[in-house]
């Protein structure tokens, strides 16, 4: 293999590098021969020259085979699984894990934590008391084998080239260019040993990616990167104008996911539209196509499914019968009233996440501890009426007074109250296949 300096050289004068040096690119990130300033030399000239379309799949399945890829032979389901590229109130995981699961899919879904503006699925999770939210790969095999379902966290030995270069990227400001972000998810997904993938790919004010052409790019290459690399995969784009549901925040989220899995017909119904709609397609490309993901939600299938996962992690057996026993409540609970009685007509999503950090309930650095009981729950959705002395704009949960009178006027001024609903947006926006 050409020396690491010299293909880093190669890269930076814009060079197509050959699959043998890519694959020694991701070893050498991996176990550590590559050194910092190398692994930041590459992030940088990916972020300014890019990959090709036979660079990115061979680097993608690189960064795989750098650690662990779990095998699921014994296991007679399609091993299926999402992605969201994050946003605001963005609980749909929580849901359409069990959800596939109790409709004949097994589900070892990886995610994240969130930083900045976005929640992450295990933060959430890590409100749960007792919950196991990084499993080993042995505990997470038995769960799926046994429940269909586990949510967890990456392990250290999958995809250990990606979680250097991860932190690598966040140092130096490359964390955005798409072969980076193509790479980073799609290496930890085809070491999951999965089937079929459905992509949620956010746009709008809350997402990161707020232009629909930015996200329909980052899409297409998502999903021609995963087929590619023998992946079947879909993905939707979904608005993030608005927070999705009515809660943003750690156990507040937790709650409502539980409140949609045991009565669906009274939760946020564009929440419930998105998941159902990212569970039909990968159930397609499982094969299951047939089954009525409506069903078992409604039936109370999907939400036996999650209370076996909770248990089998280590959380309590009674979650879903005594949420408010386990979940950790904020000292200060306050609702938020209007200046003015209207229809709430925007969020100002993406701020509503910071919000949720200031109140303490995200990480403005990696380093950061989470107050997973802080938030904002019962958050008015657009074209909805709010009143002086009626529907308040949302309830705020904090942990002391101050930081709730910060949010309190800051909510006021994000979630904007005028005359007239505006016209209806749909959730999902497109379908790139």
């Amino acid at each position: 293999m050409t020396a690491v300096k010299e293909l880093l050289r190669d890269k930076r004068d814009g060079a197509a590098l050959a699959d043998d040096d890519l694959r020694a690119i991701a070893a050498g990130i991996a176990d550590g021969t590559m050194t910092d300033a190398q692994v930041g030399a590459w992030a940088m000239a990916v972020f300014f020259l890019g990959l090709d379309a036979r660079e990115l799949p061979t680097f993608t399945l690189a960064m795989r085979d750098s650690g662990r890829v779990m095998a699921w032979d014994d296991v007679d389901r399609p091993i299926l699984d999402k992605h969201s590229t994050g946003g605001v109130g963005d609980k749909v995981s929580l849901i359409l894990g069990p959800l596939i699961a109790a409709c004949g899919g097994a589900v070892p879904m990886i995610s994240g934590r969130g930083l900045g503006h976005t929640g992450g699925t295990l933060d959430k999770l890590e409100a749960i008391p007792g919950y196991n939210a990084t499993p080993d790969a042995e505990l997470m095999g038995r769960v799926v084998r046994e429940v269909g379902c586990v949510i967890g966290g990456q392990t250290d030995d999958l995809a250990p080239a990606d979680r250097r270069l991860y932190a690598v990227r966040d140092a130096t400001g490359s964390v955005e260019a798409i072969p980076l972000i193509v790479s980073s998810i799609l290496s930890k997904k085809l070491a999951a040993g999965l089937e079929g993938l459905v992509l949620d790919v956010k746009h709008g004010g809350g997402a990161f990616m707020p232009e629909l052409a930015e996200a329909r790019a980052l899409a297409r290459a998502l999903v021609d990167v995963a087929v590619a690399a023998g992946l079947p995969t879909v993905a939707l784009l979904t608005d993030m104008d608005r927070v999705l549901g009515r809660t943003a925040g750690n156990a507040v989220e937790v709650r409502e996911s539980i409140e949609v899995l045991t009565d669906p017909a009274g939760a946020d119904p564009r929440l419930v539209e998105v998941t159902l709609e990212l569970t039909r397609t990968v159930l397609d490309l499982g094969g299951l196509g047939d089954a009525d993901p409506r069903a078992a939600l409604e039936s109370g299938a999907a939400a036996e499914v999650f209370a076996r996962m909770v248990a089998a992690l280590g959380g309590p057996g009674d979650l879903l019968e005594r949420p408010d026993a386990h979940l950790p409540a904020a000292p200060v609970v306050r609702p938020v009233a209007p200046l003015r009685d209207g229809v709430v007509v925007a969020h100002g999503t993406r701020a509503i996440g910071v919000e949720v950090m200031r109140l303490g309930g995200n990480r403005a650095a990696e380093t950061d501890v989470i107050d997973h009981s802080v938030g904002f729950s019962a958050i008015a959705a657009i074209g909805e009426e709010v009143g002086v002395g009626g529907r308040p704009l949302c309830v705020i949960h904090a942990r002391d007074a101050a930081s709730a009178d910060a949010a309190e006027a800051a909510i006021r001024e994000l979630i904007v109250v005028g005359d007239a609903a505006p016209a209806d947006v749909p959730v999902v926006a497109e379908v790139v296949r």
